[in-house]
């Protein structure tokens, strides 16, 4: 059993007991959170159920493990023969999560 949930603007693919890194959520460690925003769910035995855009009445509970901070990511901006360097760099913050239950 899958389902595509809606997680801070992006599109995630999940199943039961799996970990996933997700944009920072603002939730404690250890705690519950739960996602409404249920775009689609293939169950094995009641087939594929399809929202427009969301399913009402469906929820996917996981539960927060940790926050951590992505790999960086370098900026580098030259203009040759005019002295134009530029480096910046980003690390993107993220929720490690487990999904413990699709219902």
């Amino acid at each position: 059993m899958f389902a595509v949930v809606d997680i801070a603007g992006q599109q995630v693919k999940v199943t039961e007991n799996t970990k996933y890194y997700v944009p920072k959520l603002d939730a404690e460690v250890d705690s519950e959170v739960t996602f409404e925003n249920v775009l689609l769910v293939n169950g094995e035995d009641a087939g594929s159920v399809i929202g427009t855009p969301y399913i009402s009445g469906r929820l996917v509970t996981a539960k927060v493990l940790q926050h951590v901070k992505d790999d960086k990511v370098i900026i580098f901006k030259k203009k040759r023969r005019i002295s134009y360097k530029r480096l910046r760099g980003h690390r993107q913050q993220l929720t490690q999560i487990q999904i413990t239950k699709i219902a």
